[in-house]
């Protein structure tokens, strides 16, 4: 890009291409790993009960990236295990911030200014295991955007995404922390560094490797000390969120629900009650001309059905008693 020649940031941005994670960057990267881990809730119960289940969750915080990467490759997931040096580095910093005598190594590496240059450091990582990913899959699949979207995703933010795994490990099932229903800040930012770099290694996006790394190293960096500086953990991608949110995803709420239910049942033609019926009555008398309340004509109608009888019985009754005078 021409801006990087106009402020001189070609040399820059190659020299951090050119940089080596081993062995300062990955360092910090296990330290703020098992740090995170021993943050955990019930973590230090575990490393009490049971150092193996602890120690193989600090793995997974380490490498959590190259075993999920490795599990959708069809690789064999365990092959972190082959990397000796880094495992061992690995473990004793687990060591050390789990059991070292009076605790001084996490005391210290919970000094804030400390704590905040390793944290930019594990930031730095991020950009080479997202890279790393998407070099992996593009090595096997030339053309699959989506699968070297994925597989960056992955080694980038690994740990992240199997932490119901790793909680398993530690006899904790929390469902409901699954990294897929609420992002966290690493992973959602590890899945735009994704794409971005699927984009540039298919020449979608028109800027060069190395000038991709430095703008979004920065960026991460940068942002993640802001973050911690001031205390927020609120996404700088919050407002974007939420208005693609509601204007794609949001769909009717359930207020509208229920509003709608509400005005279906106003609608449904009730069963009349007694004192409906009997007010329509009184309105088809009145209209007939009787009095409210008289006897309709119905009722006289049967009354004089019923009428011939009785008038039949009372001649034969009279014609009895003539007759018994006259006898």
């Amino acid at each position: 890009m021409d801006l990087f020649a106009v402020l001189n940031l070609d040399e820059v941005s190659h020299g951090l291409a050119g940089l080596s994670m081993f062995p300062y960057f990955d360092t910090a990267h296990y330290v703020v790993s098992v740090m995170a881990l021993r943050e955990q809730p019930g973590a230090l119960d575990v490393a009490r009960r049971s150092p193996f289940a602890c120690w193989f969750s600090s793995m997974l915080y380490c490498f959590g990236g190259g075993i999920l990467s490795g599990f959708m490759m069809a690789e064999a997931p365990i092959a972190f295990l082959s990397n000796s040096t880094s495992v061992l580095m690995a473990s004793v910093i687990w060591y050390l911030v789990f059991y070292c005598p009076q605790d001084v190594v996490y005391s210290c590496t919970t000094f804030f200014p400390l704590r905040l240059v390793l944290t930019g450091m594990k930031e730095v990582t991020r950009t080479w295991k997202v890279l790393g990913g998407v070099a992996q899959a593009h090595s096997k699949y030339k053309d699959g955007l989506l699968v070297m979207i994925a597989i960056g995703w992955a080694k980038g933010a690994g740990g992240g995404l199997i932490s119901n795994f790793e909680q398993l490990v530690r006899g904790v099932w929390k469902p409901e922390t699954n990294e897929l229903l609420k992002m966290t800040y690493p992973t959602k930012v590890t899945l735009i560094g994704a794409v971005l770099f699927a984009l540039q290694q298919n020449q979608y996006l028109p800027v060069q490797k190395q000038h991709l790394m430095l703008l979004y190293t920065v960026f991460t960096v940068v942002n993640k000390t802001r973050m911690m500086l001031t205390g927020s953990s609120s996404s700088p991608f919050a407002p974007i969120e939420s208005v693609v949110y509601s204007t794609f995803f949001a769909g009717p709420s359930p207020s509208s629900y229920t509003t709608l239910t509400t005005e279906t049942e106003t609608l449904v033609v009730k069963k009349p009650s007694t004192a409906t019926k009997k007010g329509i009555k009184e309105a088809y008398e009145s209209l007939n001309g009787a009095a409210p309340g008289s006897p309709s004509k119905t009722a006289a109608h049967k009354r004089g059905k019923g009428s011939p009888k009785k008038a039949k019985e009372q001649p034969e009754s009279t014609e009895t008693e003539s007759n018994k005078k006259s006898d």
